[in-house]
């Protein structure tokens, strides 16, 4: 048995390692593509948490304006029994 003549098993040797080199190639770009479309989706969560979060922090009353509100209470509560005799 004859073995094949260099050019060809060379021809041979290289086709096979463009085929893994394209394979390498598509499997990156689509663990690439994955990892892009999760950053995508983290992002759009990310968004949606802050508009929640914003709402959040609007609606809240700050504590010095509550502060302020029990403190006047309690001066109308200490006053109303002298005021009162």
């Amino acid at each position: 048995m004859t073995s094949p003549a260099p050019e060809v098993s060379i021809a041979l040797e290289l086709a096979e390692l463009r085929r893994s080199v394209d394979v390498g190639n598509a499997t990156t770009q689509g663990q690439l593509a994955l990892l892009v479309q999760r950053g995508d989706q983290t992002d759009r969560r990310l968004d949606d948490h802050e508009g929640r979060l914003d709402s959040l922090e609007r609606g809240r009353w700050p504590l010095p304006a509550i502060g302020a509100l029990t403190g006047l209470a309690g001066l109308v509560a200490g006053v109303a029994p002298l005021i009162s005799r």
